[in-house]
């Protein structure tokens, strides 16, 4: 079993808050970067972890197991719920936080994978736009090696969206914008590993290839307030990992007893498939998480 020393909440590095003036910051531009949550010693410690996951999966992780993975790995239930990183989240969210989900984004070195331009909220569900993603960087995450790029204040309202399916798209539905967006105004999140960033649910976002001698590695983490609710299908489950629920909205997730625990794994399959008919309603394919069980 991999060791669970590194992501203890609180441990380690000072913890990221936010001024006032990075709060209207945030409200204002739809994202806020950069915050450290480790150091480059702890960081060295999650890439060697990631590994480890990597080759206890067969080599890499499954779609289905890159999605949600703090359910079925406890060192990213721990890593959710570091302090480091819901100290921020509170202060754009408040003090009642739930993880609805989590996952990889990753790149290797000259990789032509991309993320098209477009915004979270499309097929998610939920309820309202009080969600935050935190998005830490386990590898340089800068132009060369295609970090995450915002089209800053398009987090006002949702979008049209087409589903393209494209093999080389890291998104589920392969989905973009159906109207133009104004790339001159975007501006790149550069982050270095152990940092992460903030970004809205709505704003516009993408990245392109990684054009690096070196693999772009990224755990996204979405979290939203306990009012929210899914309103596209039957009950969704989530992680309370900060305050308490008042609303009762969500399912609360089950946490891992250890690494792809037969109990783990079978929960985890339990809500990929009820997560896999809301993120997939509507659609004229699968997609990448229903199409087959841990397809890599």
């Amino acid at each position: 079993m991999m060791s669970q020393t590194m992501t203890k909440p609180g441990a380690g590095a000072a913890r990221a808050r936010l001024s006032a003036a990075e709060v209207a910051a945030y409200n204002g531009r739809g994202y806020h970067f950069p915050l450290r949550a480790y150091d480059e010693a702890q960081t060295a410690e999650l890439r060697a972890q990631l590994a480890a996951t990597e080759k206890l999966c067969g080599g890499k992780l499954g779609v289905r197991q890159n999605s949600r993975p703090h359910l079925l790995f406890p060192w990213l239930d721990a890593m959710v719920r570091d302090a480091r990183i819901l100290d921020a989240v509170e202060d754009v969210l408040g003090p009642d936080i739930l993880c609805w989900g989590s996952g990889f984004f990753m790149k290797g070195a000259g990789d032509g994978a991309f993320v098209s331009w477009h915004q979270d909220a499309t097929y998610w569900g939920l309820s309202s736009p009080d969600v935050t993603t935190a998005w830490v960087a386990f590898t340089p995450s800068v132009p060369e090696s295609g970090c995450m790029r915002v089209i800053p204040g398009t987090h006002r309202g949702q979008l049209a969206h087409a589903d393209t399916f494209a093999d080389k798209n890291l998104l589920s539905r392969g989905q973009e914008i159906a109207v133009a967006v104004d790339e001159q105004r975007a501006v790149d999140v550069v982050l270095q590993p152990g940092e992460f960033s903030l970004h809205h649910v709505l704003i516009v976002h993408g990245s392109e290839p990684n054009r690096a001698s070196w693999p772009r590695i990224g755990f996204a983490i979405r979290y939203v307030r306990t009012d929210v609710r899914q309103i596209a299908g039957e009950r969704d489950s989530a992680l309370l990992v900060r305050g308490v629920d008042r609303f009762q909205n969500f399912d609360h997730d089950i946490p891992p007893q250890a690494d792809l625990h037969p109990d783990a794994v079978a929960y985890h399959a339990e809500v990929l498939d009820r997560q896999t008919k809301i993120l997939y309603r509507g659609a004229a394919k699968p997609g990448k998480i229903g199409a087959t069980p841990n397809a890599a």
